[in-house]
């Protein structure tokens, strides 16, 4: 299961006491920091998280996996995630007393 805005706004109206108006508001004002940082171009470090860094990308020339037929891939943005080593181990260290299965190695549950 995914953790929603709404899992963060609840987590913070619970954990600090602020009103679900404000940890909602705190939210949205967290979030739209980072989307103006990175369409920006800027890099975010958040430490003991880790960093997201806008890449430039340039154009390419590509095939139709279908045709054969090539296209050209636009020059573009995108962007990236480095974990911190500090999340990292946390992540690795929450699945020592945990078999591994193909669900947590794929992330995602199988059961529909």
């Amino acid at each position: 299961m995914a953790m929603t805005k709404a899992d963060l706004v609840e987590n913070i109206y619970e954990k600090i006491g602020f009103s679900k108006k404000e940890a909602s508001d705190l939210v949205e004002m967290i979030f739209s920091t980072l989307k103006t940082t990175l369409s920006q171009g800027q890099k975010i470090k958040i430490s003991g998280f880790g960093n997201f860094v806008v890449r430039e990308k340039r154009s390419r020339v590509g095939r139709n996996p279908q045709t054969g037929e090539s296209i050209e891939i636009s020059a573009r943005r995108v962007l990236t995630f480095k974990p911190s080593q500090v999340l990292r181990a946390e992540v690795n260290a929450s699945l020592e007393d945990k078999p591994i299965t193909e669900e947590s190695v794929r992330g995602r549950n199988r059961n529909k």
